[in-house]
């Protein structure tokens, strides 16, 4: 989902016309409506997972789903337990102004251009100003700086996607070839002729910094942090995890909206260890029945399981084998 991403399509003219809310609401109804039809689930722990843009999306799924079953009502009960988010789009002025701060402290912008767009931006890389031609030209530097770089991952080379050359990650040409394959989608099940042709993203739909509505998406969800300090007060669970060489929604801006939800520091920040390295740095808050374990991947990029699965593993394990929500079993994954 939506109609358009990936091998999903729409037979109606009016089937391909979407919007963030539409979108929350076709995935409660899906997730409704899967259990309604295998009921050998429902007693089943569920956690809605998410990658990127859906940050906007999961959390108030995750909300609407816990709130029917207080409210009963014609919703069965669903036992929601929890929900996971890689390197999340939480709110779309707060995540894209962490950008420049995050390039300054990877040292992709000096100290005297980070200066300059704090002082003359006042801290707002996003909300430009026509009049403020300080601030425009601070920022102009800090593109010259970042515009090449790849802000999937810092280190690897730029890729055009649109353009792939050699100097991209052969896996992402191998993966556009396969994914149109007539094999491959016939083991996919896809209905044939359905769909054109599959690229891994769709530059239609992907949203970027300050993208207006599309004929057939609004982007209508501005921030979805509401829904996450809602959730922070019910019995729930949270494991949010970001590449520290991901730029896209960088891990500065997801501390800020952590830090702004006031818990309380169960384990404050150290190292988590795989085969004896350090896998990345976590943090676990707990307050009440509430509890959000907050992790950096070391050396991943924004799909942070492509670049690191076995640390990504080790979180995962660490929330699912947790029996309570506050114990130091919790995700125990330091030495």
């Amino acid at each position: 989902m939506p109609a358009g991403a990936g091998f999903s399509y729409a037979e109606t003219e009016e089937g391909w016309i979407s919007s963030d809310t539409i979108l929350v609401n076709y995935s409660k109804d899906f997730i409704k409506k899967f259990l309604n039809d295998h009921p050998k689930f429902l007693r089943h722990p569920l956690y809605i997972s998410g990658i990127s843009y859906s940050g906007i999306i999961i959390p108030k799924v995750a909300l609407e789903l816990y709130e029917g079953n207080e409210h009963g009502g014609d919703q069965q009960s669903i036992n929601i337990q929890g929900y996971i988010l890689c390197s999340p789009l939480t709110d779309k002025f707060m995540d894209f102004n962490s950008r420049v701060e995050y390039a300054h402290r990877m040292a992709l912008i000096s100290d005297d251009i980070y200066q300059s767009a704090r002082d003359n931006c006042n801290g707002n890389y996003v909300e430009l100003k026509s009049a403020n031609s300080a601030c425009r030209n601070s920022l102009q530097r800090y593109e010259e700086c970042t515009s090449r770089i790849n802000a999937e991952s810092i280190l690897d080379p730029y890729c055009d996607e649109k353009d792939p050359t050699l100097d991209c990650e052969l896996e992402v040409i191998a993966i556009n070839k396969w994914v149109n394959m007539e094999v491959v989608q016939q083991a996919l099940n896809i209905r044939q002729g359905k769909v054109g042709n599959v690229q891994t993203i769709n530059y239609t739909l992907h949203y970027v910094q300050g993208k207006s509505d599309q004929d057939y998406y609004s982007y209508d969800i501005f921030s979805s942090y509401s829904d996450h300090k809602k959730l922070s007060t019910k019995n729930f669970r949270a494991l949010i995890f970001s590449g520290d060489h991901d730029m896209v929604f960088p891990y500065v801006g997801v501390e800020q909206w952590i830090a702004s939800l006031n818990l309380q520091v169960e384990s404050p920040w150290k190292p988590f260890y795989v085969d004896d390295q350090v896998g990345g740095y976590v943090t676990r808050y707990a307050q009440n029945n509430y509890s959000l374990i907050y992790a950096t991947v070391k050396g991943a990029g924004h799909a942070v399981s492509y670049y690191k699965l076995k640390e990504t593993t080790v979180l995962l394990q660490g929330l699912f084998s947790s029996q309570t929500y506050s114990s130091d079993r919790f995700l125990d994954v330091t030495r």
